[in-house]
């Protein structure tokens, strides 16, 4: 069976730890969430978080996420120190006996949907993407310097008109979700400040000369740096994919596709340089075959992130059940389950694929329950549950 885990915010999470054993949960996805990317995590500190776990029971099974610094990605002047303090953190971590850790390498804006409180058909509530409204956002609320190269007409057009009927109060309401709710809650570089739309800008702007060759240099510096640490800590590092997998704002995306996991693990062909296999992220490009790739990768899986979406028309997605998507669940847990198989027939002791039900529906009294964008209590519990029977039903299957 894969390891049952479930996301933890830490102490200030509306989701107590004790409710996660009364869900069957039995590892614990969580951060530091009060420090920085580019800031060490003392041993002190990460025993601080491990003993509340352990005295419920549970383990502390990933860390998601021990953050890459925006000094790593863009290979700035401080991106040797932010290296070492990067490896010093694995050293504390793995002295503590937590072994897995779950990072990216998106700059600037970790994730992205247009509309956090998409309502589908049957009421509940779930976030969207569209393309048109982040042209908007881009075009008009940000007015990026060449931001229309990356638009084709038609959607510049629909941008366009769409914000000729926006408010103001609703042109600011798009943008502090996209750069401050999405994002405030994940050891984010993004900061709430009053002029948190010139910092974004700002940002960007840092990676103006920044190009894709480049960032794929500097993610091969770090990788090459911290894989070999993380080899003989036994931290297996798995890395996120692009969320969505595809280019935005004009910054370089390099985690997208087969071929750039393809590239990621040639730059340190070691097993701890593994993946987050994240359904939801990979899905949201139609051209990525999800089946494929967790066959072709399945030796790297170290972590599995369990969604769905639908996609609609004109490049729009939005986030379904667990059961309900366009996405594969199914096939895709058959596989992983079947990679623990073939971990145990090598006699590995480590062939546990921890998972959690990424995110989920607002349903029932989520709906009076505060929550970050995403992760609702029962939405989600719904989802572990689904995931849960049906990763049972396969499992008699395999080894009867």
């Amino acid at each position: 069976m894969l390891e049952k885990t479930w996301r933890w915010f830490g102490p200030n999470d509306p989701v107590v730890l004790s409710d996660l054993r009364q869900m069957g949960v039995e590892g614990v996805v969580t951060s530091l969430h009060h420090l920085k990317p580019g800031e060490v995590w003392s041993a002190e500190a990460i025993n601080e978080i491990s003993q509340m776990i352990d005295a419920e029971g549970l383990r502390w099974s990933v860390v998601e996420s021990l953050p890459v610094s925006e000094e790593i990605k863009k290979g700035s002047i401080k991106a040797e120190e932010h290296i070492r303090a990067y490896i010093e953190s694995l050293q504390n971590l793995a002295s503590c006996g937590v072994d897995r850790v779950c990072y990216n390498f998106m700059p600037v804006i970790d994730w992205v949907r247009t509309d956090l409180a998409y309502r589908d058909e049957d009421g509940s509530e779930t976030m969207l993407y569209d393309p048109v409204t982040f042209a908007l956002f881009d075009l008009y609320i940000l007015q990026r310097k060449g931001a229309e190269m990356d638009y084709p007409e038609a959607v510049q057009q629909a941008a366009a008109a769409r914000f000729a009927k926006m408010s103001e109060a609703e042109s600011e309401a798009l943008a502090y979700n996209l750069i401050i709710v999405t994002q405030g809650f994940i050891n984010s570089a993004v900061e709430n400040r009053s002029d948190y739309i010139a910092a974004f800008k700002a940002a960007l702007e840092s990676y103006h000369r920044i190009g894709e060759s480049r960032f794929r240099d500097n993610f091969s510096r770090f990788i090459r740096s911290v894989i070999p640490v993380a080899e003989e800590l036994h931290i297996k590092m798995c890395i996120h994919p692009d969320d969505p997998p595809f280019p935005l704002l004009g910054l370089p995306r390099i985690a997208s596709t087969m071929d750039d996991f393809d590239w990621i693990f040639a730059q340190a062909p070691s097993f701890y340089n593994g993946l987050t296999f994240c359904m939801g992220s990979l899905g949201a490009r139609k051209a990525n075959n999800l089946l494929l790739m967790v066959e072709r990768f399945a030796e790297r899986v170290h972590f599995a992130h369990l969604r769905n979406l639908k996609h609609l028309d004109g490049g729009r997605f939005f986030e379904s059940g667990h059961m309900d998507g366009d996405l594969d669940l199914v096939g895709i847990i058959d596989r992983l389950l079947r990679e623990q198989i073939r971990r145990r027939e090598k006699g590995r002791t480590d062939d546990s694929i921890p998972f959690r039900a990424d995110h989920g529906k607002k349903i029932l009294d989520d709906f009076s329950r505060s929550s970050h964008p995403g992760y609702p209590l029962i939405g989600r519990l719904k989802g572990l549950s689904e995931i849960n029977g049906i990763q049972q039903a396969l499992n008699y299957s395999l080894t009867s």
